[in-house]
């Protein structure tokens, strides 16, 4: 699909706009409130006790909010290059869930671990995908099968945390609670974290870019290229996985946002992934921080969880795409 390089860098500046528009809401949503001139003033020149709260407070939550939608959704189009389906998600094909399930263990079991919960929820992450990939594998790699068992798998996972969670022990409790998709009480350490981690994937994603195209090509025009193509898809999916894992360890599990996004980003900027991935970067950091401030102000004082905002926008939106699928595939 051939887009127009004038609509490609239309669709940037726009969506990079409301990003930081949402950003200016997302500080004065809540009970403190500030101009943007205030907040300037109060970051840069001159002390505003204001300012300092909602920097306590708010900022850790809007940028872990941001840069967890941005790792999602970039795993989203990896998965979905990767696996040539559309319907592609780590949260539907149990990459999430794998990852939330570790990260609840190690915390539960091996508290002292808690620091490295992220190397262990992309573990956790890694043997869901092979799970998945093995368990599909019938002399190739069927789309609808995929999902499938992805969803199996998924609900496997998400089987055994609610055990935790249901375990009579104050520990299980707080480790689901690390993993539940709330980011109301994160801190500058959580966006530490996911800050660091997210960087080296994300790098890594804009370096696969021209491997991610060629991947869109029949596997027999691939390996005429000179292209691995089972090592490439190899590669790509432990970038995915990696950006999934890592989100999942700090914010939750997050449903449908990989497959949300890809799909308007397509429409919009085309499926060349050197326009894809930075564009789905940012509009993935939108969505996000977009699900977060409307469960924080639909029923204010109350909060619902970006994970059920997201759920409830990316149930139909998956049901009609397995129709288009199913269709397409028969």
């Amino acid at each position: 699909m051939m887009i127009k390089k004038k609509k490609v860098v239309l669709s940037y500046i726009i969506t990079a706009v409301l990003l930081f528009a949402l950003f200016l809401v997302a500080v004065n949503t809540g009970s403190l409130k500030i101009t943007p001139k205030e907040l300037f003033d109060g970051l840069f020149i001159k002390y505003n006790k204001t300012v300092v709260t909602i920097y306590d407070l708010r900022f850790p939550r809007i940028f872990i909010a941001m840069i967890g939608g941005a790792a999602m959704a970039v795993s989203g189009v990896l998965l979905q290059a990767v696996m040539k389906n559309p319907l592609a998600d780590p949260g539907i094909i149990g990459i999430s869930s794998g990852a939330s399930f570790t990260a609840v263990f190690i915390t539960a079991f091996f508290p002292t671990l808690y620091f490295f919960t992220p190397l262990f929820a992309f573990i956790g992450g890694v043997a869901a995908c092979l799970l998945v990939y093995s368990l599909s594998w019938r002399g190739g790699l069927s789309p609808l099968r995929i999902i499938l068992v992805g969803v199996a798998v998924n609900a496997m996972f998400t089987g055994l945390m609610s055990a935790f969670n249901s375990g009579t022990g104050s520990n299980y409790s707080g480790a689901a609670s690390i993993v539940n998709a709330n980011i109301t009480m994160k801190t500058w350490d959580d966006f530490q974290t996911l800050a660091i981690y997210s960087a080296v994937g994300l790098v890594l994603s804009l370096l696969v870019c021209s491997k991610c195209n060629l991947l869109a090509l029949e596997d027999k025009t691939a390996r005429s290229l000179g292209v691995n193509v089972n090592g490439t898809r190899i590669m790509i999916s432990g970038i995915a996985v990696l950006l999934a894992s890592i989100s999942t360890a700090v914010i939750g599990p997050i449903s449908f946002l990989g497959l949300i996004v890809p799909h308007i980003a397509r429409l919009l900027v085309g499926s060349d992934h050197k326009r894809l991935i930075p564009y789905s970067m940012i509009l993935g950091a939108f969505v996000f921080l977009l699900a977060d401030t409307i469960g924080r102000t639909i029923a204010s004082p109350y909060e619902i969880s970006a994970s059920i905002i997201m759920s409830v926008i990316g149930g139909p939106f998956f049901i009609i795409l397995l129709r288009r699928s199913d269709k397409r595939h028969g």
